[in-house]
Protein backbone atom coordinates (compact mmCIF):
# COMPACT_ATOMS: atom_id res chain seq x y z
CA UNK A 1 0.00 0.00 0.00
CA UNK A 2 1.43 3.67 -1.02
CA UNK A 3 2.55 5.89 2.08
CA UNK A 4 0.13 8.11 1.50
CA UNK A 5 -1.21 10.50 4.35
CA UNK A 6 -4.29 12.55 4.60
CA UNK A 7 -4.98 15.30 6.89
CA UNK A 8 -8.10 17.11 7.47
CA UNK A 9 -8.42 20.91 8.53
CA UNK A 10 -10.37 24.30 7.60
CA UNK A 11 -14.33 22.71 7.78
CA UNK A 12 -14.91 26.26 9.09
CA UNK A 13 -13.68 29.79 7.97
CA UNK A 14 -10.11 30.44 8.74
CA UNK A 15 -10.18 33.92 10.13
CA UNK A 16 -6.18 33.38 11.61
CA UNK A 17 -3.54 32.64 9.67
CA UNK A 18 -2.13 28.92 9.13
CA UNK A 19 -0.75 27.75 12.80
CA UNK A 20 3.41 27.44 13.03
CA UNK A 21 1.87 24.30 15.06
CA UNK A 22 0.04 22.92 12.09
CA UNK A 23 3.14 23.49 9.62
CA UNK A 24 4.89 21.61 12.08
CA UNK A 25 2.22 18.38 11.59
CA UNK A 26 2.96 18.13 8.44
CA UNK A 27 6.63 18.92 7.68
CA UNK A 28 7.16 16.32 10.22
CA UNK A 29 5.29 14.26 8.32
CA UNK A 30 6.97 15.20 5.11
CA UNK A 31 10.45 14.57 7.01
CA UNK A 32 9.59 11.81 9.04
CA UNK A 33 7.90 9.46 6.74
CA UNK A 34 8.87 10.24 3.06
CA UNK A 35 5.33 9.71 2.06
CA UNK A 36 4.33 9.14 -1.71
CA UNK A 37 1.68 11.84 -1.14
CA UNK A 38 0.51 13.89 1.63
CA UNK A 39 -3.46 14.77 0.83
CA UNK A 40 -4.68 18.06 2.37
CA UNK A 41 -8.44 17.49 2.94
CA UNK A 42 -10.02 20.85 3.22
CA UNK A 43 -13.37 23.16 2.67
CA UNK A 44 -12.09 26.64 3.53
CA UNK A 45 -8.40 27.27 2.62
CA UNK A 46 -5.52 28.14 4.64
CA UNK A 47 -3.49 31.44 4.71
CA UNK A 48 -0.44 33.18 5.61
CA UNK A 49 3.24 32.33 5.26
CA UNK A 50 3.31 29.26 7.37
CA UNK A 51 0.78 28.13 4.54
CA UNK A 52 2.72 29.25 1.93
CA UNK A 53 5.92 27.18 2.77
CA UNK A 54 4.11 24.15 2.95
CA UNK A 55 1.29 24.34 0.01
CA UNK A 56 3.74 23.27 -2.03
CA UNK A 57 4.03 19.90 -0.46
CA UNK A 58 0.56 18.84 -0.29
CA UNK A 59 -1.79 17.71 -2.75
CA UNK A 60 -5.31 19.42 -1.87
CA UNK A 61 -8.59 18.88 -2.04
CA UNK A 62 -12.01 20.23 -1.29
CA UNK A 63 -14.10 18.78 1.24
CA UNK A 64 -17.48 19.49 -0.27
CA UNK A 65 -20.72 18.16 1.62
CA UNK A 66 -20.95 17.19 5.40
CA UNK A 67 -20.46 13.16 5.26
CA UNK A 68 -23.46 11.04 6.50
CA UNK A 69 -23.78 10.35 9.60
CA UNK A 70 -23.02 13.63 10.82
CA UNK A 71 -25.97 15.27 11.83
CA UNK A 72 -25.73 18.48 14.41
CA UNK A 73 -29.32 18.01 15.38
CA UNK A 74 -27.96 15.26 17.50
CA UNK A 75 -26.19 17.83 19.68
CA UNK A 76 -29.44 19.12 21.90
CA UNK A 77 -30.18 15.48 23.12
CA UNK A 78 -27.45 15.79 25.90
CA UNK A 79 -26.23 18.41 28.26
CA UNK A 80 -22.49 17.18 26.59
CA UNK A 81 -23.35 17.82 23.08
CA UNK A 82 -24.84 21.49 24.25
CA UNK A 83 -21.82 21.89 25.42
CA UNK A 84 -19.80 20.73 22.35
CA UNK A 85 -21.50 22.45 19.73
CA UNK A 86 -21.77 25.75 21.83
CA UNK A 87 -17.75 25.76 22.21
CA UNK A 88 -17.78 25.29 18.28
CA UNK A 89 -15.92 21.93 18.28
CA UNK A 90 -18.47 20.71 16.19
CA UNK A 91 -15.95 20.22 13.49
CA UNK A 92 -14.08 18.14 15.25
CA UNK A 93 -16.87 15.23 14.80
CA UNK A 94 -17.19 16.21 11.50
CA UNK A 95 -13.57 15.45 11.26
CA UNK A 96 -14.23 12.07 12.53
CA UNK A 97 -16.70 11.10 9.63
CA UNK A 98 -14.40 12.66 7.30
CA UNK A 99 -11.57 10.67 8.26
CA UNK A 100 -13.53 6.92 8.18
CA UNK A 101 -14.45 7.98 4.67
CA UNK A 102 -11.37 9.00 3.12
CA UNK A 103 -9.41 6.10 4.26
CA UNK A 104 -12.24 3.75 3.10
CA UNK A 105 -11.97 5.45 0.03
CA UNK A 106 -8.48 5.36 -0.70
CA UNK A 107 -6.83 4.09 2.39
CA UNK A 108 -3.40 5.40 3.98
CA UNK A 109 -2.58 6.70 6.44
CA UNK A 110 -4.47 9.20 8.64
CA UNK A 111 -3.47 12.08 11.14
CA UNK A 112 -4.75 14.81 13.40
CA UNK A 113 -3.56 18.43 12.34
CA UNK A 114 -2.40 18.40 15.82
CA UNK A 115 0.13 15.34 15.38
CA UNK A 116 4.16 15.98 16.17
CA UNK A 117 5.90 12.98 14.06
CA UNK A 118 8.94 11.62 15.21
CA UNK A 119 9.53 8.94 13.55
CA UNK A 120 8.89 6.90 10.57
CA UNK A 121 5.77 4.55 10.39
CA UNK A 122 7.02 1.29 9.75
CA UNK A 123 6.43 -0.40 6.11
CA UNK A 124 4.79 -3.45 7.81
CA UNK A 125 2.21 -1.48 9.59
CA UNK A 126 0.88 -0.71 5.65
CA UNK A 127 0.66 -4.39 5.26
CA UNK A 128 -2.44 -4.57 8.03
CA UNK A 129 -6.07 -4.19 7.00
CA UNK A 130 -6.45 -1.35 9.69
CA UNK A 131 -4.05 -0.43 12.47
CA UNK A 132 -5.01 1.90 15.48
CA UNK A 133 -3.43 2.69 18.97
CA UNK A 134 -4.33 2.46 22.21
CA UNK A 135 -5.53 5.26 24.63
CA UNK A 136 -5.40 5.68 28.68
CA UNK A 137 -9.00 3.91 29.48
CA UNK A 138 -11.96 6.22 30.16
CA UNK A 139 -14.79 5.51 32.44
CA UNK A 140 -17.37 3.88 31.28
CA UNK A 141 -21.46 4.40 32.51
CA UNK A 142 -20.59 2.41 35.50
CA UNK A 143 -17.43 4.21 36.19
CA UNK A 144 -15.42 1.39 35.57
CA UNK A 145 -12.71 1.83 32.97
CA UNK A 146 -12.96 0.69 29.70
CA UNK A 147 -10.25 0.64 26.91
CA UNK A 148 -10.48 3.25 24.63
CA UNK A 149 -9.24 3.34 20.71
CA UNK A 150 -8.13 6.51 19.39
CA UNK A 151 -8.87 7.98 16.19
CA UNK A 152 -6.03 10.33 15.90
CA UNK A 153 -3.82 8.00 14.20
CA UNK A 154 -5.34 5.67 11.27
CA UNK A 155 -3.86 3.24 9.26
CA UNK A 156 -5.93 1.14 6.86
CA UNK A 157 -6.43 -0.72 3.61
CA UNK A 158 -9.44 0.56 1.31
CA UNK A 159 -12.71 -0.84 2.44
CA UNK A 160 -10.82 -2.51 5.11
CA UNK A 161 -13.77 -4.68 7.03
CA UNK A 162 -12.74 -2.87 10.56
CA UNK A 163 -13.74 1.03 8.86
CA UNK A 164 -17.00 -0.36 7.15
CA UNK A 165 -18.13 -1.56 10.74
CA UNK A 166 -16.56 1.59 12.24
CA UNK A 167 -18.58 3.98 9.54
CA UNK A 168 -21.94 2.06 10.27
CA UNK A 169 -21.29 1.96 14.22
CA UNK A 170 -20.18 5.84 13.89
CA UNK A 171 -23.63 7.04 12.56
CA UNK A 172 -25.98 4.70 14.63
CA UNK A 173 -24.20 5.51 17.47
CA UNK A 174 -23.63 8.87 17.67
CA UNK A 175 -25.32 11.65 19.74
CA UNK A 176 -24.12 14.36 20.37
CA UNK A 177 -21.36 13.35 22.69
CA UNK A 178 -17.51 13.54 22.44
CA UNK A 179 -16.81 9.80 21.67
CA UNK A 180 -19.11 7.55 21.82
CA UNK A 181 -19.12 7.12 18.11
CA UNK A 182 -15.23 7.72 17.41
CA UNK A 183 -12.93 6.23 20.31
CA UNK A 184 -15.38 4.50 22.14
CA UNK A 185 -16.93 2.78 19.04
CA UNK A 186 -13.51 1.22 17.86
CA UNK A 187 -13.03 -0.14 20.89
CA UNK A 188 -16.18 -1.51 20.92
CA UNK A 189 -15.65 -3.13 17.45
CA UNK A 190 -11.99 -4.12 18.57
CA UNK A 191 -13.72 -6.71 21.08
CA UNK A 192 -15.82 -7.74 18.97
CA UNK A 193 -13.57 -8.43 15.85
CA UNK A 194 -10.23 -8.26 17.61
CA UNK A 195 -8.84 -9.85 14.19
CA UNK A 196 -9.52 -7.09 12.00
CA UNK A 197 -7.29 -4.47 13.62
CA UNK A 198 -3.52 -4.19 14.96
CA UNK A 199 -3.99 -2.25 17.92
CA UNK A 200 -0.16 -0.66 18.89
CA UNK A 201 0.52 -0.03 22.40
CA UNK A 202 0.05 3.74 24.26
CA UNK A 203 3.66 4.36 23.95
CA UNK A 204 3.48 4.99 20.12
CA UNK A 205 1.06 7.71 19.50
CA UNK A 206 -0.18 8.45 22.98
CA UNK A 207 2.56 8.75 25.43
CA UNK A 208 0.98 11.85 26.74
CA UNK A 209 -2.58 11.74 28.31
CA UNK A 210 -4.95 14.28 27.98
CA UNK A 211 -4.58 15.25 31.22
CA UNK A 212 -3.13 18.29 33.34
CA UNK A 213 0.18 15.76 33.61
CA UNK A 214 -0.25 14.64 30.11
CA UNK A 215 -0.43 18.12 29.15
CA UNK A 216 2.44 19.71 31.23
CA UNK A 217 4.79 16.93 29.90
CA UNK A 218 4.29 17.83 26.37
CA UNK A 219 4.35 21.32 26.56
CA UNK A 220 6.18 22.57 30.17
CA UNK A 221 8.51 19.33 30.95
CA UNK A 222 10.74 17.60 29.00
CA UNK A 223 10.31 14.17 28.51
CA UNK A 224 13.55 12.22 28.19
CA UNK A 225 11.43 8.49 27.40
CA UNK A 226 10.37 8.83 23.91
CA UNK A 227 11.60 5.28 23.09
CA UNK A 228 9.56 3.58 20.75
CA UNK A 229 7.22 6.68 20.21
CA UNK A 230 6.36 7.60 16.81
CA UNK A 231 4.32 10.51 16.84
CA UNK A 232 2.78 12.49 19.63
CA UNK A 233 -0.80 13.59 19.92
CA UNK A 234 -0.63 17.03 21.45
CA UNK A 235 -4.97 17.27 22.23
CA UNK A 236 -4.82 20.87 20.80
CA UNK A 237 -8.43 21.70 22.00
CA UNK A 238 -7.47 21.33 25.40
CA UNK A 239 -5.34 24.04 25.59
CA UNK A 240 -5.49 25.82 22.03
CA UNK A 241 -7.24 29.16 23.54
CA UNK A 242 -6.04 31.65 25.92
CA UNK A 243 -8.90 31.45 27.76
CA UNK A 244 -9.09 28.02 28.54
CA UNK A 245 -6.95 27.52 31.83
CA UNK A 246 -8.46 23.65 32.92
CA UNK A 247 -5.68 21.68 32.17
CA UNK A 248 -2.95 24.17 31.46
CA UNK A 249 -2.38 28.19 31.27
CA UNK A 250 -0.41 27.28 28.24
CA UNK A 251 -2.00 28.57 24.55
CA UNK A 252 -1.03 28.61 21.08
CA UNK A 253 0.60 32.05 21.22
CA UNK A 254 3.29 30.75 22.81
CA UNK A 255 4.24 28.24 20.75
CA UNK A 256 6.73 30.43 18.26
CA UNK A 257 10.41 29.76 16.65
CA UNK A 258 11.86 31.61 19.83
CA UNK A 259 10.01 28.87 22.46
CA UNK A 260 11.23 26.10 19.99
CA UNK A 261 14.22 27.26 19.33
CA UNK A 262 14.93 27.18 23.29
CA UNK A 263 14.28 23.56 23.41
CA UNK A 264 13.28 23.19 27.04
CA UNK A 265 10.17 20.87 26.65
CA UNK A 266 9.16 17.33 24.93
CA UNK A 267 7.56 19.38 22.33
CA UNK A 268 10.03 21.89 21.35
CA UNK A 269 12.97 19.69 21.64
CA UNK A 270 11.47 17.26 18.98
CA UNK A 271 9.97 20.55 16.97
CA UNK A 272 13.56 22.19 16.61
CA UNK A 273 14.24 19.23 14.16
CA UNK A 274 11.60 20.81 11.79
CA UNK A 275 12.18 24.44 11.64
CA UNK A 276 13.56 26.03 8.59
CA UNK A 277 17.58 27.02 8.80
CA UNK A 278 16.30 30.79 8.18
CA UNK A 279 13.38 30.91 11.03
CA UNK A 280 15.93 28.76 13.17
CA UNK A 281 18.95 31.70 13.05
CA UNK A 282 16.65 34.01 13.27
CA UNK A 283 15.19 32.79 16.51
CA UNK A 284 18.22 32.26 17.86
CA UNK A 285 19.35 35.64 17.61
CA UNK A 286 16.08 36.74 18.86
CA UNK A 287 16.74 35.03 22.26
CA UNK A 288 20.20 36.00 22.24
CA UNK A 289 19.63 39.27 22.26
CA UNK A 290 16.33 39.27 24.45
CA UNK A 291 18.74 37.47 27.27
CA UNK A 292 19.77 39.07 30.58
CA UNK A 293 23.72 40.34 29.96
CA UNK A 294 25.99 37.88 32.24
Amino acid sequence: MRREFHFVFGLRPQREPFHLLHWLALESCRRTQAPDTIVFHCRHRPWGPWWERIAPHLDVREVGVAPRGFDPSRYGATDEGRLIAGAGYDYAHEADFLRLEILFAAGGAYADIDTLFVERYPDAWFGNDCVLGEEPAIAGASGVLVPSLCNAVILARPGAPFLRRWTDEARASFDGTWNAHSCAAAARLWARHPDEVHVLPRQVFYRHAATRAGIASLFTELDVGLAGVKSLHLWAHLWWSATRVDFTTFHAEQVTPEWITRGASTVAAVARRFLPADVLADAIARNEAAAPPG
